[in-house]
């Protein structure tokens, strides 16, 4: 493997920014939560239809999940820099959608874009550390960027609360766009170390007319989106709104403006000798990332997550088209596995993770966030179905108590993981979470009223805090420097996966025993002296919702003690220790 860069000034600042971004894109995925009724209503989906609103949170995942392979694998080839700021540029252009949406494919399409920057920030960023420090001193800057992001999780319903509270929904996108312009453009000045090494000279002058269109595109697209009141009353300025064919409104004038204006735009970029964006260059560097099998591959998650992030966990696995999802993935991953084994240069390239610790920490990964999703979902449950009622702030707050210890438990991690084995310190991390779940699966229902029920949601926060740095500096430690965006972004994608087929799993459990709990409820008229609803009932049926939740929590728990199994048996020899040499040769590649 090649020696890292010196670690200077300039690149600590870019290793802060990256970090900042990724905090950042982690705070959207939360904040939508509590904006989501909002959205709802402005896109014209009724509060109590809730599963219409399912492709908000799905089009992000997708856009998240799906495309992660190809922008690791981009950021191997094309370098660390380029691709943060593609990948922030990606941010603000959806957040500049979802914040001018008017209907939900507007929405659902900001949303997949946005999904599609956040995500591409985080293996950029994990494999900027595998650069500027050795396999030996990973641990530390690790661990400091697991805990910038999970404190950005921590923040992001903070966020959206002071928001929501003093502006429209729209404020949050808006806020977005601008935050991941300004980091945008401070990762490429912070960049110029690795500008070096980029395709495309960044001298010359500016490509005046590709700014030009790009402005035009920009005003007349915001012009269709918002449509001015004031505007459309306009005997003038109205007519260019009236669709010229159809009721579309980019078959209006000034949509057919905004269209026309995008194509020579993109005409532009792909001809102009010094463009506004080398789409040449992107091009050519997908096509040698392997444009047909990432497509393969995105198809195979896309079939996983519509699956399950579609379903109503309360009554279902998967979603009614469930099974066709995942026939239509498992198609896409056989024809994936055919074009590997065929491709000259594959999205993975030939044994790229043929060492245990590569492809083990994906499996660990994925067991960590089939029990990591138990505690985002279910504490909150928990807390409603006790004593917090419809408040969601307060079921909100419980869970802060769990993800606040998060970000320093990837820092203590950290640390660890430069003095012991990996496999130790995600273990130990694993434990502590299991020892959390296990607490809380004999919370009674006046549990939360008692500070005592903070031990378990620190305990298991904690845990999980501990496991970040070291499952990530194992896959970095075991794979060549050529591949280390494309593993990072493997490992994200299992633990992804893991928390999609982990929440469905084990809410389906649950249910099993809410249901067996609840047959075995007296009749309701025998409890309440012929009345049809009483307070005793009531209180039998949430006695019978906490077995749920129990059995979730216990089943969180065998999660967790086997993410620590696979990681004490797989991570053996990951020379992530100071002083330690690794037992698998280096590749010169």
């Amino acid at each position: 493997m090649s020696e890292p860069v010196a670690v200077d000034g300039r690149a600590r600042l870019l290793l802060a920014l990256a970090a900042v971004a990724v905090a950042f894109a982690a705070a959207d995925t939360y904040v939508v939560v509590l904006a989501l009724p909002d959205m709802m209503a402005a896109v014209g989906v009724p509060i109590d239809q809730l599963q219409r609103a399912a492709p908000i949170v799905s089009g992000f995942l997708l856009g998240y999940v799906a495309m992660l392979p190809l922008i690791g694998r981009i950021a191997d080839l094309r370098g660390r820099v380029p691709v943060l700021v593609a990948a922030l540029v990606l941010f603000a252009a959806g957040s500049l959608v979802t914040t001018l949406a008017y209907d939900m494919p507007s929405m659902v399409g900001g949303r997949f874009l946005q999904g599609v920057g956040g995500g591409g920030l985080v293996p950029a960023t994990l494999a900027l550390v595998a650069d500027l420090y050795p396999a030996q001193r990973r641990g530390v800057p690790l661990g400091v960027v697991s805990a910038v992001q999970e404190l950005g999780s921590v923040l992001g319903p903070l966020f959206g609360a002071v928001v929501i509270a003093v502006a429209d929904w729209r404020a949050i996108f808006a806020i977005n766009l601008a935050v991941g312009l300004v980091l945008a453009a401070a990762i490429r000045a912070a960049g110029g170390f690795e500008a070096r090494s980029a395709r495309t000279s960044t001298t010359g002058p500016p490509d005046l007319v590709g700014m030009v269109l790009l402005f035009i595109t920009l005003v007349s697209g915001a012009l269709v989106f918002v449509q001015p009141a004031q505007l459309l009353r306009d005997l003038t300025w109205g007519q260019l709104f009236i669709p010229v064919t159809g009721d579309s409104r980019w078959l209006a004038p000034l949509g057919l403006v905004t269209i026309g204006a995008a194509v020579l735009l993109l005409a532009r970029c792909l001809t102009a000798r010094r463009p506004l964006v080398d789409l040449r260059d992107w091009w050519g560097s997908m096509r040698e990332a392997d444009l047909t099998g990432a497509l393969l591959l995105a198809v195979a998650l896309a079939g996983v997550i519509l699956a399950f992030a579609t379903a109503d966990p309360r009554i279902q696995v998967f979603s009614d088209q469930g099974i066709w999802y995942l026939a239509g993935g498992a198609l896409a991953a056989a024809a994936f596995a055919v074009h590997l084994g065929r491709a000259e240069a594959p999205l993975v390239p030939r044994g790229a993770l043929r060492r245990t610790p590569a492809w083990g920490s994906m499996l660990v990964s994925l067991f960590i966030g089939a029990a990591l999703i138990a505690a985002l979902i279910d504490i909150p449950i928990f807390a409603r179905t006790t004593i917090y009622g419809d408040s969601q702030l307060m079921a909100a707050l419980v869970l802060v108590r769990f993800l606040v210890v998060l970000p320093i438990g990837a820092v203590v991690g950290g640390y660890l993981t430069r003095s012991l084995p990996a496999g130790v310190v995600t273990a130990i991390g694993m434990a502590f979470a299991a020892a959390g779940f296990v607490g809380m699966s004999r919370w009674d229902i006046a549990a939360l009223e008692s500070w005592t029920a903070t031990v378990p949601l620190v305990l298991g926060g904690f845990g999980f805090g501990l496991a970040l740095a070291p499952v990530n500096a194992a896959v970095l430690a075991t794979t060549d420097d050529h591949v280390h965006g494309l593993a990072s972004a493997f490992v994200v994608v299992a633990r992804m996966v893991g928390m999609l087929v982990g929440i469905s799993a084990l809410t389906t459990i649950g249910l099993r025993r809410y249901y067996a709990e609840q047959s075995d409820l007296p009749n309701v008229r025998d409890v309440c002296d012929g009345r049809s609803r009483c307070a005793e009932f009531t209180l039998l049926l949430k006695e019978a919702g906490i077995v749920q939740e129990h059995v979730v929590f216990l089943g969180a728990a065998w999660c967790a003690v086997a993410a620590g199994v696979l990681a004490l048996a797989l991570f053996r020899g990951a020379p992530t220790r100071a002083a330690t040499v690794s037992p698998w040769p280096t590749s010169t590649t």
